[in-house]
């Protein structure tokens, strides 16, 4: 198999590219730029990073309380163990979001496998 062949047709990357890559890079450079001399125990970025965890929060409860496609077949008590599971790992790592979700989606992902 030849690289074209592995890649496909290489117009329709390069357009991804241009209309998915280059106009989010381009905030992110600003975002730099424009934060780069911000404080980060500033009001402002307090404020942000709340505003941040208050969407990530409701929108992975509106996911749970009204699970879209799949994701509906899915028990609700596994949903809301992943909930649970990742809630007890964000207090226990001193508040990481990160670890928290990432439990939360190990939790559904291993209970969906188990449940087959």
């Amino acid at each position: 198999m030849s690289f074209a062949q592995a890649i496909g047709d290489w117009h329709a990357l390069a357009v991804l590219f241009v209309a998915g890559v280059v106009p989010n890079q381009i905030w992110r450079m600003l975002g730099l730029w424009f934060g780069g001399g911000i404080d980060e125990g500033s009001e402002l970025l307090v404020w942000v990073r709340a505003v941040a965890t208050a969407i990530l929060a409701g929108v992975i409860a509106q996911i749970v309380v009204e699970p879209p496609g799949a994701l509906a077949s899915v028990p609700d008590v596994l949903r809301y163990g992943a909930v649970g599971a990742g809630l007890v790992v964000f207090l226990l790592t001193r508040r990481s979001i990160f670890a928290g979700v990432v439990i939360g989606e190990v939790f559904m992902l291993a209970g969906t496998w188990w449940l087959g």
